[in-house]
């Protein structure tokens, strides 16, 4: 799987702005404060990273391709960036992280207990998870379907993502839908 990974970011065109990256920017922004130490989990090229130093945050941008993190290092030099495993335990420490920020990852995470477990491990308690991820609802009211052969591995509704981190143990979840994105917010 890492492979792979590798190979979409050597084949991606460097400086691609993100999908919706206006809105998720300030979904985020409201999120963390100057000071936050925050998870940037899939952090890609770095877009969000250099977003989180700008507001003062102390990002740590971790990725499963070392090619996604080369280039988040050419965008911001100064950031601190970390490899991670697929499927194995991230290599911070309990209550590492005031917030962790997963902007369109969960979708392509094949065992999702086992990220939120993780995501929850390395969050201080009270801490705050951050997800971004695409709306299947809004393509069931466009009455499109997912791509099969795309990269995506799971879709949800807003009912289904607020129901999947009340099961994984987070409290005060608020899940809002935008620009056919969903945006949660929940604590640990």
């Amino acid at each position: 799987m890492r492979e792979w990974y590798e190979e979409i970011w050597r084949e991606l065109p460097r400086d691609l702005e993100p999908e919706a990256a206006a809105p998720r920017r300030a979904f985020l922004m409201e999120g963390v404060r100057p000071g936050d130490r925050v998870l940037d989990v899939g952090c890609g090229d770095g877009y969000f990273t250099a977003v989180l130093a700008e507001i003062g945050a102390r990002p740590v941008g971790a990725d499963v391709a070392e090619a996604a993190l080369e280039r988040a290092r050419e965008r911001h030099a100064e950031g601190d960036y970390v490899r991670i495993l697929p499927h194995g335990p991230w290599p911070f420490g309990d209550a590492a992280f005031d917030v962790v920020w997963a902007g369109e990852v969960l979708e392509h995470v094949a065992d999702t207990e086992r990220w939120l477990n993780e995501a929850r491990r390395v969050l201080r308690p009270g801490g705050t998870l951050l997800i971004t991820t695409p709306n299947v609802g809004a393509l069931r009211r466009l009455r499109a379907a997912p791509d099969p052969r795309g990269q995506h591995l799971r879709f949800y509704t807003r009912r289904s993502l607020r129901e999947l981190l009340h099961d994984m143990g987070f409290t005060e979840i608020g899940v809002q839908a935008s620009h056919g994105t969903l945006m949660a917010t929940a604590t640990r």
